[in-house]
């Protein structure tokens, strides 16, 4: 079984796979009569065909070191993850090598941090850690094939 280290996700280690769903230093602009900063589009919804959708998904926690042993994808269509608690959470993700997964990278979230993974990005489940969890997801419903999930020797994620 391999073992890998998750790191602190950053926007530039990150850029493969998607973008990081958080305020930037400086707001787009204020709205609401100068009471709401506007972090406008930080992320671009890709739907291939269908139409984009609002959901909340509970997820059961996982702890380091947790064993990865299944990755998914999403060809059509985009698909965002923001933790509506106050906890860090692990998003594991991995390179397309010629229509499987190559090698997994594990980023530690940290607590009000989404992600937007692009489509065709391969990626673990989502794995809130210590506590359940709830996170907004949008992602694509329509036509078509959309998830495709593949069983992985395990991979073991340490803190």
């Amino acid at each position: 079984m391999s073992r890998i280290k998750a790191r602190p996700i950053t926007a530039e280690e990150f850029a493969p796979f998607g973008e990081l769903l958080s305020p930037r230093e400086a707001p787009s602009k204020m709205i609401n009569a100068g009471r709401c900063e506007r972090h406008h589009a930080l992320a671009t919804v890709e739907r291939g065909g269908g139409e984009a959708i609002i959901s909340i998904f509970r997820s059961e926690p996982v702890s380091l070191p947790y064993d990865c042993a299944l990755l998914e994808r999403h060809p059509l269509g985009s698909q965002a993850f923001v933790p509506l608690g106050p906890d860090p959470w692990l998003s594991i993700v991995a390179p397309d090598e010629g229509g499987r997964p190559g090698a997994p990278i594990a980023f530690l979230v940290p607590a009000g941090m989404g992600v937007n993974l692009r489509a065709g990005i391969w990626h673990g489940v989502l794995t809130p850690l210590d506590r359940p969890a709830d996170f907004l997801v949008v992602d694509r419903e329509g036509e078509g094939v959309n998830l495709e999930e593949v069983e992985i020797a395990p991979v073991t994620v340490e803190a």
